[in-house]
C-alpha cells in the first residue's frame, strides 16, 4: 500500500515554497500526498516563529494532526523548530524535529530509524542554500532566491532561526526560471528574507539578476518582494520603470517614521531615505502599487511619535 503524506505551512511565502519542493520530494519518493491527517503515515509541519500566536497555531496543528491519527509519524522543521526545538521535542505528539539547515536533508532523518529526536544546527552553520519554489499550490509561482539574513533587527529572530544571509549563482535562478515555465506558470515573485542581498557571495547583484531574468527568459510577469528601503538603488527603478515584464509593485518596509526608533530597531536607513525612495519611485512610475509595514507600539514609542507616524504617511 502506498504511503501517504500530508503538509501543513505556516508563515511566510518562503516556507510555502520550500514546503512545494519538500512534497515534490516525497512524491518522488513513492509517496501519496493528502490534505487528510487522518489517513497520513506521515506529516511535515513548516513552523513559523515570527509571533508566539505563530508558534502557538504550530503547537495546536501538532494536536490536531496527532488526534486525527494517533498512528502518524509527525515532523517537526522550519524556523519554531530552529529557534526552540526542545519545547516541540517535549510535545508528546511529535517524533522528529528538523532545524533549518536538516529539513531538505528530511529523508536522511526518515529512513535512517534514528533514536534521536532533534536535529539542529546553530544559525551560524546553517550555510546551505536549497532551491525552492511553489508548485501547483496557488496560480503565481513564489521562487526563493535568497535566504537568511545579516540584518539582526532588535525585533526579529530571522537571522538566528534562518542563518546568514545567502543566494544561489544568477545561473541557478535562471534554471529554476526555466523550470518553472514548463508548467506554463504566468507570474514568478522573487522571494527571500532579504532579496536585494542576493549574489555578494557570488559576486553578483539583484540588479544583474533581474536585468538577466528580462533578457533570457519568456516569463509573461515578474514580481519583487520586499527590499528595504536603503538598498533600492535608482537603477532597479528605472529598470521597472522601461520594463514590462517586471510589475511595477514595490514592498518596502517602513517599521515607524522617528529615527530615534528606527535607530533602536537598528534599521539601516532614515525616515529621510525611505521618502526619497518613494519620490523617485512615483517619478518614475506614477502608477507604481507600493505597500509598506509598520509596527505600533515599538518600545519607547510616544502618542506622539505614533502620530507623526500618521501624518508622514499621508505625505507619501
Amino acid at each position: 500500500m502506498d504511503k501517504k503524506v500530508a503538509f501543513f505551512t505556516l508563515g511566510c511565502k518562503l516556507n510555502f515554497a520550500e514546503t512545494s519542493s519538500l512534497a515534490a520530494q516525497f512524491e518522488k519518493k513513492g509517496y501519496k500526498r493528502t490534505n487528510q491527517f487522518k489517513e497520513s503515515d506521515i506529516v511535515v509541519i513548516n513552523t513559523c516563529a515570527v509571533t508566539s500566536l505563530a508558534e502557538k497555531k504550530g503547537r495546536n496543528i501538532i494536536s490536531r494532526a496527532k488526534r486525527a491519527n494517533p498512528n502518524t509519524k509527525i515532523i517537526a522543521m522550519g524556523c519554531y523548530s530552529q529557534l526552540r526545538p526542545d519545547e516541540l521535542a517535549n510535545l508528546q505528539q511529535v517524533d522528529l524535529v528538523l532545524g533549518n539547515e536538516e529539513k531538505f536533508k528530511i529523508f536522511d532523518y526518515i529512513e535512517n530509524n534514528n533514536p534521536d529526536k532533534i536535529f539542529t544546527h546553530p544559525y551560524k552553520e546553517i550555510t546551505t542554500f536549497d532551491s525552492a519554489w511553489s508548485s501547483s499550490d496557488r496560480t503565481r509561482t513564489f521562487l526563493k532566491v535568497q535566504d537568511g539574513c545579516n540584518y539582526f533587527c532588535a525585533y526579529c529572530t530571522i537571522p538566528m532561526a534562518r542563518g546568514l544571509s545567502r543566494s544561489p549563482k544568477i545561473e541557478q535562478v535562471i534554471s529554476d526560471i526555466k523550470s518553472i515555465l514548463k508548467e506554463e506558470t504566468k507570474e514568478i515573485i522573487l522571494t527571500g528574507v532579504n532579496v536585494r542581498d542576493f549574489g555578494k557571495k557570488h559576486n553578483e547583484t539583484f540588479f544583474q539578476l533581474l536585468e538577466t531574468i528580462t533578457e533570457q527568459t519568456k516569463l509573461p510577469r515578474l514580481r519583487l518582494s520586499s527590499i528595504e528601503p536603503n538598498l533600492i538603488t535608482d537603477e532597479i527603478i528605472d529598470l521597472v520603470s522601461k520594463n514590462e515584464m517586471i510589475v511595477p509593485h514595490f514592498h518596502i518596509p517602513l517599521q515607524c517614521v522617528t529615527d530615534k526608533l528606527l535607530k533602536s530597531m537598528n534599521r539601516r536607513y532614515t525616515t529621510e531615505v525611505y521618502a526619497d525612495r518613494v519620490r523617485k519611485i512615483k517619478a518614475a512610475i506614477p502608477d507604481a502599487c507600493i505597500a509598506a509595514d509598520v509596527i505600533v507600539g515599538v518600545p519607547g514609542e510616544t502618542n506622539e511619535d505614533h502620530q507623526q507616524t500618521i501624518e508622514f504617511l499621508k505625505t507619501l
